[in-house]
């Protein structure tokens, strides 16, 4: 893994893991429709790293679609927050948000092995 690669690939995992604690805590109050108050600068400070993950990305093509995903949830949760939104459509934003970084971790974690060359190409050189 390239050092830009794994640098995304850490940068979206602690996205991910910080939109899942966000998440577990709005999860832990029993009333579902009660007003969900998030901390906005929170937010404001995750929503400005999504986006500079995503212009680090720009080599990695099949990233940019899940993280564009991310990043149009997150900007939807930042005009209805704070206090605009029940606990069960923040914990569904917070769901969206976490499922397309989710999918962005998952494809920078495969490994591309270099190809190998034909069997055809080996025996031209003798072995």
């Amino acid at each position: 893994m390239t050092s830009e690669r794994s640098q995304l690939y850490y940068t979206c995992v602690f996205l991910q893991v910080s939109f899942q604690a966000i998440e577990s805590s709005v999860m832990t109050r029993s009333d579902d429709s009660s007003r969900c108050w998030l901390d906005a600068q929170t937010l404001q400070m995750l929503l400005g790293e999504l986006q500079r993950c995503r212009r680090s990305a720009s080599p990695f093509k099949p990233v940019h679609a899940p993280l564009e995903e991310a990043i149009y949830h997150c900007g939807l949760l930042m005009a209805q927050c704070p206090g605009a939104l029940d606990q069960r459509l923040c914990r569904h934003h917070l769901q969206a948000i976490g499922a397309p970084l989710g999918q962005a971790v998952r494809h920078l974690s495969v490994t591309h092995q270099p190809p190998t060359s034909s069997p055809r190409f080996r025996t031209w050189f003798g072995r």
